[in-house]
């Protein structure tokens, strides 16, 4: 099946993008403006598109591409939604820690499912809905540190506007996913006319922000154009384009596959990560990554496996005619 392979290459590059930007770095600073990145990715995924879109065009029949406003004016709305969801994020963060910030992030598994459903109208079997609980508490079980650790009781200690603000961002992160996955649905136009509307928006307001930054900065370090490549170094530039490729496979799975997919990706992503950085980093792996990494493999068999092979179905074992022995039956009849 595409879509697996398309999967697990998302899985390969989402976990390599952690550790590409850890690279990137200088002495546990970044010397470039980190702002930079997901622009300068959105202007990749948009080249790349439009030079697939016009090789599409040159064969016949030509792609469908739908124009009227009343369409177009719909993709500028997962871009606001992510805009709103990173001021959320930054507000999160002032009110719990980051290990905190990180357990509550995995509501947007749960949230995914529940506005999966609702919106678009997908049916998942109660074995299906089990299977993402599950990844939710696997993915939770491999970031809790052992509750000997100070970042353990910050948990539970956290104001409640943390917790609500937390909330937010998972519903903010799952509509956005579920919201583009209707766009990319709503027609039959060609996968990359979509993305190019979709990237333009985002090049726009990724842009926006880098202005912004720009007047709060009060232009201390002049305006945006003339710093950014600065300190940009053979591996910033794999990391753009790691975001950039990465970007390029979720559209196709919102296209041809499923959130769900992409959740599951994403969070093998993460447990991914969290072995490699075992090897990479000196990464002390613990008894919790490793229940994780079990809880999480039984989800994804849960999910995706036939119902058949989850369930002992009793076998139906059919009679032979010949092994039939007639047995005679007395008949009282009424004197």
């Amino acid at each position: 099946m595409k879509w697996c392979l398309v999967a697990s290459l998302l899985t390969v590059l989402t976990s390599s993008q952690g550790i590409l930007t850890t690279l990137s770095q200088t002495n546990g600073k970044y010397k470039y403006d980190y702002a930079t990145i997901p622009f300068l990715a959105e202007v990749f995924k948009l080249v790349v598109s439009s030079v697939f879109l016009w090789r599409e065009r040159k064969k016949p029949p030509p792609p469908k591409m739908t124009t009227d406003w009343k369409t177009v004016r719909l993709f500028p709305i997962p871009s606001v939604i992510y805009l709103i969801h990173n001021n959320v994020q930054f507000a999160t963060l002032t009110y719990v820690d980051t290990s905190t910030y990180q357990i509550m992030g995995n509501l947007k598994i749960v949230t995914t499912g529940i506005l999966f459903r609702l919106f678009l109208k997908k049916k998942l079997s109660n074995l299906q809905w089990m299977a993402i609980v599950l990844l939710a508490v696997g993915t939770t079980t491999s970031q809790v540190k052992g509750c000997g650790e100070a970042s353990c009781d910050s948990l539970f200690s956290a104001p409640i506007q943390g917790y609500m603000l937390g909330i937010l961002s998972a519903c903010l992160s799952a509509l956005a996913g579920v919201y583009t996955e209707f766009l990319m649905k709503k027609n039959n136009d060609s996968l990359y006319w979509q993305n190019i509307q979709l990237y333009t928006f985002g090049a726009i307001f990724n842009m926006a922000r880098l202005v912004m930054d720009d007047f709060r900065g009060g232009f201390e370090n002049g305006p945006w154009w003339q710093r950014l490549f600065n300190g940009y170094s053979i591996t910033t530039w794999m990391v753009v384009l790691n975001l950039g490729s990465t970007g390029l496979l979720v559209s196709w799975l919102m296209k041809y596959a499923d959130n769900i997919v992409k959740v599951y990706s994403t969070s093998m992503a993460m447990l991914l990560t969290m072995v490699l950085s075992v090897f990479l980093f000196s990464f002390k792996p613990t008894l919790q990554l490793f229940l994780g990494i079990i809880i999480c493999m039984m989800s994804l068999h849960m999910y995706f496996a036939p119902p058949n092979m989850l369930v002992d179905m009793p076998s139906t074992v059919k009679s032979d005619p010949e092994s039939l022995v007639e047995v005679p039956v007395d008949r009282k009849t009424d004197s």
